[in-house]
């Protein structure tokens, strides 16, 4: 006959009680691990973004220039600003038919255009964060890049703003402004002259009759 086992068949799983602190320290060891995946997650969805923003800016890049003045590189950037143009105008066609109940996508709409303001708000801003292809060296190597994540820290980004391009503007205006005015006054010191020519030629004329 076969020997009985001493003591129980099994051994029972100890139950935690709620309120002790075993179970507290379980919790809390819990709670920084979701922390910690919540962080994890967070980082890789905005390296993803970031990775398509330089994309992006890779796929404007003129093969045969090797630097961009800031003229160029704020024409780019207002051309990433209204990327969302398009999916814009195909929102508001779709919302635009009769009979419709609703707007259609509309968490997409609101998404976008606030990604829109607060994109414009920084451009016009502190500046607009994008790859350095200003300088030379800097766009070689964000040129040269193959798109992979380790290897962003490796691409120097610098703020671009329009602030200074206005003035610049204005500038170039007031100079075009004065050479002009002082064409207009040359055609005045010309015209001057002429009358003054022919007040001289009216004189002799009136001296010649009188001999």
């Amino acid at each position: 006959m076969p020997k009985a086992q001493k003591g129980k068949s099994s051994v029972e799983k100890k139950v935690i009680h709620p309120y002790s602190r075993k179970a507290a320290a379980l919790n809390r060891a819990a709670i920084k691990h979701e922390r910690k995946e919540k962080w994890k997650s967070d980082k890789a969805l905005r390296l993803n973004l970031i990775r398509d923003k330089l994309l992006w800016f890779q796929s404007q890049l003129d093969s045969g220039k090797f630097e961009y003045s800031k003229q160029e590189v704020c024409e780019i950037i207002e051309r990433y600003l209204h990327r969302f143009d398009s999916e814009l105008e195909q929102i508001e066609l779709a919302n635009s038919i009769k009979g419709r109940q609703g707007r259609v996508h509309f968490s997409r709409e609101t998404v976008i255009k606030q990604t829109m303001e607060r994109e414009r708000a920084q451009y016009e801003g502190s500046g607009f964060e994008i790859p350095d292809i200003i300088n030379s060296k800097h766009l070689k190597t964000f040129r040269e890049w193959n798109g992979e994540l380790k290897k962003l820290p490796n691409i120097k980004m610098r703020k671009v703003s329009p602030k200074g391009l206005e003035k610049k503007h204005t500038a170039v205006k007031e100079t075009h402004a004065d050479d002009e005015a002082c064409e207009e006054d040359d055609d005045d010191d010309d015209d001057d002259d002429d009358d003054d020519e022919a007040s001289q030629d009216s004189d002799a004329e009136r001296l010649e009759d009188k001999a």
